[in-house]
């Protein structure tokens, strides 16, 4: 009887173990939608991220210093993100009269994310995630597929300098604490969030509205 108990307790584990999502050690999910990003009231990462001129700043520390509409987005080479990014800035004047600063954040290098707030003039902050501290915290990053790979070699995009890992697409609204207000993560990244709707989520944290 005790065998038969111990045959069952180790099949119900594996049946666990393999409705579990694939999250490799570090930190990587195996596919977009197995990364589900942290949630509302959880706590921003203390992790380092680089300005455009280079300068590592702690994540946390800016967010508490100026609460932020933050966004991840997967790079410059990404025409959903960047016209996401360029939506943002034609309202960026909502959200800071609103009190919020915006932070976009992706694994691209510090001299990526400058010709993309170049080339889209955008004046809010691009910080890069290079060593993907941040992508691994927020629990947004995964690994790329083969055939993706494949695809996106055929279209000259090589991300072997993030070891062909991205972020999922993701919004975050923070508060003066430092706490996630607002959560929006989507493994499609074809489907971007209008940037009215993180308004409205913005206008509702500053009230202190769910």
């Amino acid at each position: 009887m005790r065998t038969a108990v111990l045959s069952i307790g180790v099949w119900a584990l594996g049946l666990l173990a393999a409705s579990a999502p694939a999250v490799a050690e570090d930190g990587v999910a195996a596919k977009p939608e197995e990364a589900k990003g942290l949630q509302v009231g959880e706590a921003v990462p203390d992790v380092q991220v680089k300005t455009a001129k280079g300068e590592a700043v702690s994540l946390l520390t800016t967010v508490k210093a100026k609460p932020a509409v933050l966004i991840f987005y997967r790079g410059g080479w990404c025409p959903y993100c960047n016209r996401h990014l360029s939506a943002l800035q034609k309202i960026e004047g909502d959200f800071a009269k609103l009190g919020y600063q915006i932070l976009a954040v992706s694994p691209e290098s510090v001299a990526s994310i400058g010709k993309t707030g170049e080339k889209d003039a955008l004046t809010y902050t691009l910080l890069s995630d290079e060593s993907l501290a941040a992508s691994k915290a927020f629990k947004l990053a995964f690994q790329v597929d083969d055939a993706t790979k494949e695809k996106y070699k055929g279209y000259k995009i090589d991300l072997d300098g993030h070891r062909w890992i991205l972020p999922v697409p993701a919004v975050y609204v923070t508060d003066k604490d430092g706490k996630i207000a607002y959560a929006h993560v989507n493994p499609d990244y074809k489907q971007r969030l209008d940037p009215e709707k993180i308004a409205e989520a913005a206008r509702k944290a500053v009230e202190g509205k769910p």
